[in-house]
């Protein structure tokens, strides 16, 4: 696998392992693992409070984590740091590995954003304000949190522009008491190559539960895919590429396995034995239709991972300048996604082979995992469990 940037993430000349090169993509893979598994423990966490869809974006979450953590110090960086399982990454240089791993990541489809807003009264530093516009890709932004209709339409307004108008209505409320909020936006299109032909796209039957069937437009194309199957958790997993270097890992739980259970043996381990065990075959795929909005106040959750001190009194917000004393009020976290057809053309068929292959169909609640191919890196994790849903 390449990577599309300056770093090679597999080096052409493997004999050259100390040069600085390499060592950035050390890093820079462990940045990634470490990413991802970061995102499978707070998805679990999301999971496990509701029966709904479930959607998170660990990689813009992660970038405006990585822009509060460059605030911190002390026992609240240390903490920080181990509740986003990077305690053993130099923290003086992770901001340049993950603007690595930013620029590594395609935004042709990925319209995303992560922000910090202070309380107007915080004196931010210029050298924080620089070091998270220029190798975190972030924004951060004085908020008169006293005026509660000017706060939340300054917010709203970020997250329109970062998501050219898809996240609206991005908050609701606030305190006026609230000293520093964080925030992180992200709207995606999945555009799968080869493409499902929406001429072939019917009306199918979705089992919710065993009370509860939807109707929904079912996707539909035969081809040679990519599958695997779990036999340990009892479920298929099928890789659908897309046209931006990404792909989706759909998991099926079998009939009578509850995807909860699934999704309690979600790791990043667990996902990269996955894609290693994928093999080709022939396949007629019936695939649901299906857009996601959802929104979250994360702070309960990341308690539950033991990243508590940041919003506390005693927060060491002290790199940010003139922060001593402030505390993080909420961290709020949107992601929008659009799976559909990618193709109207007639053109774009189906394979034809001389006996029909085996028909795989998502009609009951599923897993879906969005990665990025050469990087490995986990953009979104979520759960289909009603595609007439937001």
């Amino acid at each position: 696998m390449t990577h599309p940037g300056p770093i090679s993430l597999v080096s052409i000349v493997l004999v050259l392992l100390l040069s600085p090169a390499s060592s950035e993509t050390s890093a820079l893979q462990d940045l990634i693992s470490r990413n991802a598994d970061f995102g499978a423990r707070l998805y679990r966490v999301l999971a496990a409070r509701t029966d709904e869809n479930v959607l998170l974006c660990p990689f813009t979450l992660s970038a405006a984590l990585t822009v509060l953590l460059s605030a911190t110090n002390g026992q609240t960086r240390e903490q920080l740091q181990a509740g986003l399982t990077l305690t053993r990454l130099d923290a003086q240089t992770l901001p340049d590995v993950f603007q690595t791993l930013r620029n590594a990541i395609p935004t042709v489809s990925l319209q995303q954003g992560a922000a910090i807003f202070p309380s107007q009264s915080v004196q931010v530093a210029s050298s924080y304000l620089n070091l998270v516009q220029t190798k975190l890709g972030g924004t951060v932004q004085g908020v008169d949190y006293t005026n509660a209709y000017e706060a939340i339409n300054t917010i709203n307004q970020w997250a329109l522009e970062q998501t050219v108008d898809q996240v609206q209505d991005f908050i609701s409320e606030v305190d006026h008491q609230t000293q520093l909020l964080l925030a992180a936006v992200t709207a995606y299109r999945a555009s799968f190559t080869p493409p499902f032909n929406a001429s072939s796209t019917q009306d199918e039957r979705f089992y919710v539960d065993s009370y509860h069937v939807v109707m929904v437009p079912m996707m539909f194309r035969a081809d040679k895919y990519l599958l695997a199957y779990d036999a340990a958790v009892k479920a298929g997993v099928l890789k659908l590429p897309m046209t931006d270097g990404a792909a989706m890992l759909a998991v099926l739980p079998d009939e009578g396995v509850d995807v909860t259970a699934v999704e309690e043996e979600v790791t990043a381990d667990k996902i990269q034995a996955w894609i290693r065990q994928l093999k080709k075959t022939k396949l007629e795929v019936q695939f649901p239709r299906f857009s996601l909005d959802r929104s979250y106040s994360l702070k309960d959750a990341l308690q539950t991972l033991d990243i508590t001190q940041v919003f506390q009194d005693d927060a060491d917000l002290s790199n940010m300048g003139g922060a001593e004393g402030s505390k993080l009020k909420q961290v709020y976290h949107t992601s929008v996604i659009s799976v559909e057809e990618s193709s109207s053309d007639t053109s774009a068929g189906n394979a034809v082979f001389s006996s029909p292959p085996p028909r795989l169909t998502f009609n009951r609640p599923f897993i879906f995992i969005i990665y990025h191919q050469s990087t490995s890196g986990l953009m979104f994790i979520g759960r289909v469990n009603d595609p007439t849903c937001k």
